[in-house]
């Protein structure tokens, strides 16, 4: 991420942060035991923050708080749109993957567009995590962060929702879908 180019203006931020907080207070049931101002605090501590979870909800993810990590002693963001961000589908995996496409090739990587936003892909158990506090994807599919094992393999993998239940598959990481996306995690 360009650190130079990662900055809001004063409005900017302030617009953000309320709409952070209007999502916060209204969805309460993903976070019951956090308080935004603690939150609040910390982000403005860390203003680069700011430009990732801008860029977040530029790309239509919607980002919210969905727990605290003790262990990193950090806030967790992740995109809680219903389906996967529109503004972050049609990508293969990774950059990798893209270098082979040679037909066809999308317009960018899930891990690239993820490192330039500075968050990370959602993991396998991130992402069943996000769905028990609501219904993601049901539409849609979400790329997650694949193991190196089975990347270097040329396999990737994605998770969506259907049938009340969360499923998660395999793909080539070459792949890619106008209804596949990614989302993201950012640790604050």
């Amino acid at each position: 991420m360009n650190t130079a180019a990662a900055t809001l203006q004063t409005e900017q931020q302030v617009t953000l942060l309320a709409l952070l907080k209007d999502r916060f207070l209204k969805h309460m049931n993903r976070h019951e035991a956090l308080s935004w101002t603690q939150i609040e605090q910390r982000i403005l501590i860390e203003p680069q923050k700011l430009f990732s979870l801008s860029e977040m909800e530029r790309t239509g993810g919607e980002p919210d708080v969905i727990g605290y990590d003790k262990a990193s002693d950090t806030y967790l963001f992740v995109d809680c749109s219903a389906e996967s961000p529109i503004g972050r589908r049609s990508l293969c995996y990774d950059q990798v993957a893209l270098e082979q496409r040679k037909k066809f090739p999308p317009t960018g990587s899930a891990c690239g567009f993820a490192a330039q936003m500075g968050i990370e892909l959602l993991d396998e158990g991130q992402y069943r995590t996000l769905q028990t506090i609501g219904v993601f994807d049901v539409k849609t599919s979400s790329w997650i962060r694949t193991p190196p094992a089975m990347r270097s393999l040329g396999g990737a993998l994605f998770g969506d929702s259907r049938y009340d239940r969360v499923f998660i598959y395999h793909n080539g990481a070459d792949s890619y879908y106008s209804s596949r996306g990614f989302r993201g995690l950012l640790r604050v």
